[in-house]
């Protein structure tokens, strides 16, 4: 009996939104397609991969357990032509780019997925899936290739909405004379020299791309499983035949409930693709670009929209970036500041320490945060209750000093930093504590500066302890209009990467961006 969620989604299979629905209650089953590991993956990839980790965090936000699968295609034609060119064996380059992209994921903040199957640890059970096909109809054997015949399926095209005349017309299909219909597609491909294979009943070979999700999934999922998803053009043809050839096969009914898909991110307004070189690898824009950065350029366009990657939509969310930060950060040196201010975990605050001025509380804004979120997973929205959270917080802190700190100032911003924090964190985005900032760079840098001013360094690294004492000294300088003092300490900060602040809190720090 499937139960009905309170979460919207949009299903690719019936073009709307609707209730998501789970096959287990407080349970998930959801199935990415991953990638094919030949070469490093580029941004458009990575939105995708992000896209769908925002999801299942969100997901887990809401109390679901999911079992999250992603699979990793690691035999493919395009695995076994780079093999040629570098004249190596293709499990080398598989094993090679596997290990990259896991490393590429954990650079983004992608958490791994429940369970990580490789096609070439399954073939046992992908031919056991083409015979079935073979026994009910839907597949023919010839020359030691096996391919499933489209026309066998009745329902075939309606994922992608498309019926087999157009789909003639609208690709490019490899002519072979062998097949009963040119839309017919591989299941099984026979080996040629020097190629990797296995055994089968149809002779040496190895799987098609199609067959190994459907296997995968079905396996590690089981029938009717929640969620299927990925890129919006792996649609057609993979998705769309990855059910004909699952719920074709036996005792399949229902291949997965619901289906999402995620926009495509472009480059010069065309689709990012390796195949006409226009892409931009991930792992190239770390020299410009943190995590979160890229997390929030994506993020502030919702998942299912076209988003054009560019250097100036990258600015911009740099910018939104420090928005959260600069406020963070200015709340995390307050507790530095005085210590009967203590950021506590989010949790509302008790009843006398509310302030009645402050009108953004939390409970009102997580309540607005899910709703966006709960309506197909827009981030945008989110992000933009977050945002006025923070602008209604700024306007707080304006009227306070550090001499007027009272139990509700204390509460209020236990509130605030716990809360971005924890609601950023759904979202993947994360912002360290302004300790938490401090490298081993920019701590050799502040005792440096420490010594230069005739400090003594303490024995343990307590950088932000240090900080302090050195705004102790430049007030001192500045009281004294000792300019020259004051300025060489600014100027000694700066390039231990720190910028400074003079708030009516004191003077506050934070790391300069490289950009």
């Amino acid at each position: 009996m499937a139960e009905s969620t309170d979460i919207v989604i949009y299903d690719t299979l019936t073009r709307k939104k609707g209730p998501m629905t789970t096959r287990e209650t407080g349970r998930v089953s959801l199935y990415i397609c991953g990638p094919t590991v030949y070469n490093y993956i580029h941004i458009g990839n990575a939105r995708t991969f992000m896209s769908f980790d925002m999801i299942r965090r969100y997901l887990e936000y809401r109390g679901f357990t999911v079992d999250f699968v992603q699979n990793i295609t690691d035999v493919d034609d395009k695995i076994i032509n780079k093999a040629k060119e570098e004249g190596v064996d293709p499990q080398e380059v598989a094993e090679r780019y596997t290990k990259a992209f896991r490393q590429d994921m954990d650079s983004l903040g992608v958490a791994p997925p429940t369970h990580a199957p490789k096609a070439t640890e399954f073939i046992p059970q992908m031919v056991s899936m083409i015979e079935e096909l073979i026994t009910n109809g839907n597949a023919y054997a010839v020359d030691g290739d096996v391919y499933y015949s489209v026309e066998s399926f009745e329902s075939y095209g309606r994922l992608s909405r498309r019926n087999l005349e157009e789909m003639r017309a609208g690709e490019r299909v490899e002519v072979d004379k062998r097949k009963g219909n040119p839309m017919d597609f591989a299941l099984w491909k026979s080996s040629k020299p020097g190629e990797p294979f296995w055994d089968s009943p149809w002779g040496p070979g190895r799987p098609g791309w199609h067959i190994e999700c459907s296997v995968m999934s079905l396996d590690l999922l089981g029938k009717d499983f929640d969620i299927h998803g990925g890129a919006q053009d792996l649609i057609f043809p993979h998705h769309e035949n990855e059910i004909a050839q699952s719920e074709a096969s036996q005792g399949v009914g229902q291949f997965a409930r619901q289906w999402l898909h995620a926009g495509l991110l472009q480059l010069n307004q065309e689709k990012m693709s390796k195949s006409t070189g226009n892409f931009t690898l991930l792992r190239d824009l770390y020299d410009d670009w943190t995590t979160s950065v890229l997390r929030l350029f994506m993020s502030r366009t919702h998942y299912r929209q076209p988003l054009e990657f560019s250097d100036k939509g990258l600015a911009e969310a740099r910018e939104a970036l420090r928005r959260f930060e600069d406020l963070l950060f200015l709340i995390d040196q307050i507790q530095v500041l005085d210590t009967d201010l203590v950021v506590d975990s989010g949790a509302p605050s008790g009843g006398d320490d509310k302030d009645p001025e402050f009108e953004s509380t939390t409970s009102v804004v997580e309540a607005n945060f899910r709703k966006a979120m709960d309506d197909d997973f827009n981030t945008a929205e989110a992000l933009a209750v977050l945002f006025e959270y923070v602008n209604d917080s700024n306007r707080y802190l304006k009227g306070e000093s550090l001499g007027s700190i009272r139990p509700a100032l204390s509460s209020n911003l236990g509130l605030v930093a716990g809360t971005l924090r924890r609601l950023l964190g759904v979202i993947g985005i994360d912002i360290p504590s302004a300790d938490g900032s401090l490298d081993e760079t920019v701590s050799q840098a502040v005792h440096g500066l420490m010594t230069e001013l005739g400090e003594t360094v303490l024995e343990t690294d307590e950088t932000a302890q240090h900080l302090n004492r050195i705004f102790e000294i430049r007030a001192a300088a500045r009281a004294d209009k000792d300019w020259a003092k004051a300025d060489v300490i600014r100027d000694g900060l700066a390039n231990a990467g720190i910028g400074i602040e003079d708030t009516s809190f004191g003077t506050m720090w934070k790391p300069l961006e490289k950009n």
